[in-house]
Order: C-alpha cells, then structure tokens, then sequence
C-alpha cells in the first residue's frame, strides 16, 4: 500500500510539473490541444488512472464500477443504468445498428460523422436511408417527419453535436418527431456534447444515449458510455444476429452484477470517477454555464477579425467553434506557427472540408483564462500569414 501511495504521489507531482510549465517547454514535449478531440487532460485524471490493478470479476472492481453510476447518471440525466465499453464511441455507434435495427435504419446526416454512420448501417447489411444537408446546415426536424410518414423505418441516428462542422442539431424536436412514430428508435451520439450541456436522457425520451469520454469529459481515448431505454433492451432481445462484444442485453445483465461483459479498460473507470467528482464539485450547472463562456469568447474573437462560422446561429456548438478560412489566410503556416512558438494546438478542419475551415475545441476542462491564452497566441501570429 506505501508503495502504491508513493507512486501515486510521484506521477501527480510529475503530471503537474509539465503541465504547469510554460509555452517553450510545452513545444519541446507536446502542445496543449484546442482541437476537438482529443482534448487535454488534467494531471490529475493522469494520477487517477494510475491506482491499483485490481481483478474485474471481484469485489473491488465492483465497489469501482458501483461508485461511478450516481455521478454519470447525474450528468445523462437518468436513473437508468449507465453502461461502460472499453472502445471508442464507434463501437456502440455500431452496436446500435446490430441491436436495434430490424427493419429499415434512417441516419441523419450533415458532416462527417454522421455521413459515416450510413455507411456503417449498410456494412452491417442492414437497409438503410439517409437525410443528406449540406455540410454546416442543420437537420430538419419536419425533414424528418416526413420521410418516416413514408413508413418502414424502426430505427434513427442522430450526431447532436457535429464535431466536424459545428452543427448543434436541434435534439428536443427531433426526439419529438421519432417519438410520435410507434415503435421508431432515437439513438444520439452526443460524443462532444455530453456534459457541455444540458442533456436529460429520461426527459428527452431516447432510446441510446453514447458518448466517447476523449471530448468534452475529458479522458484520455478509449472508454465509451451509454444509457438504453427498456425499448431499445427489448428490442435487442429480438434480434439474433446483434454479435457479442456489443451486445447491449449482456451490458444489461452484467449491470445487475455491477460488472462489465469483456474485460474492461480500469484506468479509464478510475480516471472517469475523478471526472465524474470533479464535475459535480463544481456543480453541473456552473459547468454548462463555463462552456458557453468559453464558446461566447472564441466567437467573439471571431468576429472581431471577420471570421464566419460554418453554422447558421441558432445552430452551434457550445463546445467547438467552425470558422470558415478566409482566402488570403496561409491557415496551415499559421496553425503550424501557434504550435511552434507558443505551444497550442487547434485544427485546420475535417473531412472534405479540411483546409477550408479551421475548429476550435472550448470543452472539457478549459477556462475563461486558458481560452484567452489561446486567443492570444493566435492574434500575435494570424497578422504574420494574411497574404
């Protein structure tokens, strides 16, 4: 035990050092990220997730996992069971089309991630249609109304927060609309959203709720969270061919259990308790209300140097912000410029519209104060690469 404490003590100590060191020294090791995921992470989820290797068919393991799940239901907004997966948010993504779609899938899409889960749904062999916008426009929810009136679906998928965009989809509405239609399913992916903002899954009515802990939870890659409905559950239950590893009915059996169906990432677990304190001691409310503040400063920095986002207000994100590039903007040689010099990392865009757009991440742990540093960094460069 001494010697566990002592190790501990010294990662935190060391994790705090090099986190606390200055631009110069920030550039010799790594940048801090801006970018929209992964995001930086605190020295002090780095110490959590060094705590002790314990067995995952134990008491121990099962003290860990039960621990967790007042705080994460807090920030879902259930009193459902919150499921961990050690993968990335992808593998549930897929998971949901296994277990849930039986007849004919409807993936709403409008940037990359979104545009991906159609491609997904069809490499399951599953049959599926999409609602296509423009990249930077927002999902319809009359759009989706109507073609579900055209009947035969049983499933939607819907990114809330579009990262590769910025696109913040109108959620209620759309839950609204799925939720009118006997036995449609709504699963969300709110992998940069989930504890930026308000989120109440009981309240909304989906069916699955995911989210990556690498974005705005602020973990290092490699856990996954969901919530099911008993819908969604009992439906699993009829599909046969939903695979094992994410198999949403033995995610359900092993809860009862407090345990996990695999294997399961225990550092992420320590590391996500941490979070999950952290996050309630500084209230959740105050939270959503820091991630505005930070999102309001990024675009009002915007719009101070003619910056145009790529979504139509009433439709941002409050956790990344997506500028358009200006023509006359060498938008490479100053990224790269604000990493050398000052040790900041954001992002030149995503997908098809990479180089044309550059992101800005205001989530997970960052302030009004480290947001400024940013910003700082970025004006003392941007007037050296307008052509």
């Amino acid at each position: 035990m001494t010697y566990c404490l002592d190790n501990l003590n010294f990662i935190f100590k060391t994790a705090r050092q090099i986190t606390n060191q200055g631009p110069i020294s920030r550039v010799m090791s790594k940048p801090k990220l801006f970018i929209p995921g992964p995001v930086d992470v605190a020295p002090e989820t780095y110490a959590a997730m060094a705590g002790p290797a314990i067995g995952h068919r134990g008491k121990d393991f099962e003290e860990l996992y039960s621990s967790i799940q007042p705080g994460i239901k807090q920030v879902v907004g259930t009193t459902r069971p919150v499921f961990f997966s050690t993968s990335s948010a992808w593998g549930i993504m897929e998971g949901c089309i296994r277990n849930l779609v039986k007849k004919k899938v409807l993936n709403l899409c409008c940037g990359a991630f979104s545009d991906k889960w159609y491609g997904v749904s069809q490499s399951c062999g599953k049959d599926a249609e999409k609602i296509q916008v423009e990249w930077g426009q927002s999902i319809d929810p009359d759009a989706v109304c109507e073609r579900l009136s055209t009947g035969g679906f049983d499933t939607v998928t819907l990114v809330h927060n579009e990262t590769s965009t910025g696109v913040l989809n109108p959620l209620k509405e759309i839950s609204d609309v799925v939720q009118s239609f006997d036995d449609v399913l709504l699963v969300v992916d709110t992998v940069s959203s989930l504890s930026a903002m308000p989120i109440n899954f009981d309240e909304l009515g989906i069916d699955v709720l995911l989210a990556g802990v690498q974005k705005a939870i602020a973990l290092p890659p490699g856990l996954a969270v969901f919530v099911t409905s008993d819908a969604a559950l009992e439906r699993a239950d009829r599909i046969d061919d939903r695979g094992y590893y994410f198999d949403f009915c033995e995610f359900a059996k092993n809860d009862t259990k407090d345990n996990t169906p695999s294997t399961p990432s225990i550092p992420h677990l320590y590391a996500l308790r941490e979070r999950v304190g952290v996050m309630l001691d500084e209230g959740l409310e105050n939270r959503f209300e820091r991630h505005l503040k930070n999102n309001s400063m990024v675009h009002e920095w915007g719009a101070k140097h003619n910056f145009e986002l790529l979504p139509p207000k009433g439709f941002r994100s409050r956790s990344l912000s997506c500028f358009i590039t200006p023509d006359n903007l060498d938008q490479a040689g100053w990224i790269k410029s604000v990493i050398m010099k000052h040790g900041f990392a954001i992002n030149g865009g995503y997908g098809k519209i990479k180089g044309k757009t550059f992101r800005i991440s205001n989530m997970g742990n960052e302030t009004q104060e480290t947001m400024q540093n940013l910003l700082d960094a970025l004006d003392l460069e941007l007037p050296k690469f307008f052509g």
